[in-house]
């Protein structure tokens, strides 16, 4: 933290403008090492860079200073707007590097800093790390919301009101005899904690759509070998991404696509085809299906006319799947050549024709794919739990909780420490309690300069 900090935080070169950051004790001084004067803070101005040793011009660049601790890092920082050739950026990077106390920066230490500074909690350092990887609508605007503070001031609330059911408590303890401390203030408390504990629950089930909205919607393409489906995601994806032939079983591994789907990220993935007898390299495929099949939100189950069908026996889908009561989706894929009768014997099932070589039903497919997922995502208005690190210190907070409120036979002292329990565990997601080894983590999915 005693080192000066600097790196290139715009995107590749060459670009129109770089910008690099500096950030520490001796940001400023490294400026006027550069510049022949200091720009007033916050106020964009027009400078030219100079070599420290030779004073040959670097470049001319728009200099801004942000004087801590209202700053990023909450240290002094220096953003350089220089032209984005690379023999430009090269020469000021170069020039910085030999100042004393200035080292480069790491991946993710500008926002470690911010984060040590108080300036974020760990949950806005994941949003903002969510928001740099966004790919879609509905994922940046998840992302902003808890880079905003969102999901970190929902956890410090709920942990405020622990903190003060504790202290009720504890004056319930050492001042009983006072006239002005309540009676029994006890009683009221685990109440207000039962209420908690409600709040909490429901917030783990709701949050279940954040987390499968950071990695997407998995939508699985199955079905015989033949049937069609890599033509079906060839027209989903818009190019050819599989090898379509007339010969059963060329899919071997499994094929991905990545969509943006209404503004929602979803992963379109082909399979090898279901038969029995295939030689050991199929077999191979056909294993990888039924396990991408297991973990899928949605399979679309590809059938050509005379077909199996999801439920037929021997056929259909593997055993080991429909124990995971994933939804299906029936895409007779060949429907220029005879439309099948519509069959949904499980209740889940839909039955979609399209041909691939007209054209036709694809649109009706889109539609309904985009309903899924935004049926599946909600209305993402509300702050939710975006990570399984959120998810594993919830559940400690909602067990704690639990036990605090069922608990009514022990000493109330007992259940207090089920209090701090839980508050502790929200304290870890937000990282005021016990995260050291986390950071290195956590911050690791940075690039250089942020």
């Amino acid at each position: 933290m005693q080192d000066t900090i600097f790196a290139l935080s715009s995107g590749a070169l060459p670009s129109g403008v770089a910008v690099i950051r500096l950030s520490g004790p001796s940001a400023f001084e490294a400026l006027g090492s550069l510049s022949s004067s200091m720009p007033q803070p916050r106020q964009a101005a027009l400078r030219v860079l100079r070599d420290p040793q030779t004073q040959e011009p670097l470049d001319q660049a728009l200099v801004l200073t942000f004087p801590g601790p209202a700053s990023f890092t909450g240290e002094d920082v220096v953003e350089l707007q220089c032209h984005g050739g690379r023999a430009v950026v090269a020469a000021v990077l170069k020039a910085l590097a030999e100042l004393p106390g200035m080292r480069p920066a790491e991946p993710g230490e500008f926002t470690r800093r911010a984060f040590e500074k108080g300036r974020l909690d760990l949950t806005e350092v994941e949003g903002l790390a969510d928001l740099i990887a966004a790919e879609t609508e509905a994922q940046r605007r998840q992302a902003f919301r808890q880079m905003d503070g969102a999901l970190g001031r929902l956890y410090e609330g709920w942990r405020k009101r622990l903190v003060h059911m504790r202290a009720m408590i504890e004056a319930d303890f050492d001042f009983a005899d006072e006239e002005d401390v309540p009676g029994s203030v006890a009683d009221t408390v685990w109440g207000e904690a039962a209420v908690l504990k409600g709040e909490v629950a429901d917030h783990l089930n709701r949050s279940r759509s954040g987390e499968r909205l950071r990695d997407g919607l998995l939508v699985v393409l199955m079905g015989a070998p033949n049937a069609g489906k890599s033509s079906l995601l060839n027209a989903i994806a818009g190019r050819e991404v599989a090898i379509v032939t007339e010969e059963a079983g060329t899919t071997r591994d499994v094929i991905e696509v990545h969509l943006d789907l209404d503004g929602y990220p979803v992963t379109l993935a082909d399979t090898a085809g279901l038969r029995s007898g295939a030689g050991r390299v199929e077999q191979e495929g056909i294993r990888r299906a039924t396990e991408k099949g297991r973990a899928a939100d949605l399979i679309l189950w590809a059938v050509e006319p005379g077909g199996p069908l999801p439920e037929d026996e021997g056929q259909g889908l593997p055993e080991a799947i429909r124990t995971e009561s994933v939804p299906v989706w029936i895409v007779s894929t060949k429907a220029d050549l005879e439309t099948l009768a519509k069959r949904d014997s499980s209740g889940t099932m839909k039955d979609f024709p399209v041909s691939v070589t007209k054209g036709t039903g694809l649109d009706d497919l889109f539609k309904a794919l985009g309903r899924f997922a935004s049926d599946t995502f909600g209305s993402g208005e509300v702050a939710l739990a975006t990570r399984e690190r959120h998810r594993h210190y919830l559940t400690d907070c909602l067990a704690a909780l639990q036990d605090a409120v069922s608990r009514d036979h022990l000493p109330a002292e007992l259940r207090a420490e089920d209090l701090r329990r839980a508050a502790d565990a929200l304290g870890r997601i937000t990282g005021r309690i016990d995260v050291e080894d986390l950071l290195d983590v956590i911050f690791r999915e940075f690039c250089i300069g942020k």
